[in-house]
C-alpha cells in the first residue's frame, strides 16, 4: 500500500492535462475580453456614423427645398 502512495505522488501524467486546461482557459478568457472590447468600439463607431448620416441627410434635404 505504501508503494502505491509513493508511485501516485511521483506520477505526473495528470499534470499535463492541468497545464492544458489552464492554458485553454486563459486563451478563452483573452478571446472574450478582446471581443468585448472590439464590440464596444464598433458600437460607438456605428452610433457616430448613424448620427452623422442623419445630420447630413437633414442638411441635404433642407438645402434642396
Amino acid at each position: 500500500m505504501m508503494n502505491f502512495f509513493k508511485n501516485f505522488s511521483k506520477d505526473e501524467d495528470g499534470a499535463v492535462t492541468v497545464d492544458w486546461v489552464v492554458l485553454t482557459a486563459a486563451v478563452v478568457g483573452l478571446g472574450i475580453a478582446g471581443v468585448a472590447t472590439i464590440q464596444t468600439g464598433i458600437g460607438t463607431a456605428a452610433t457616430t456614423i448613424s448620427t452623422d448620416i442623419g445630420t447630413n441627410a437633414d442638411n441635404t434635404l433642407s438645402a434642396e427645398q
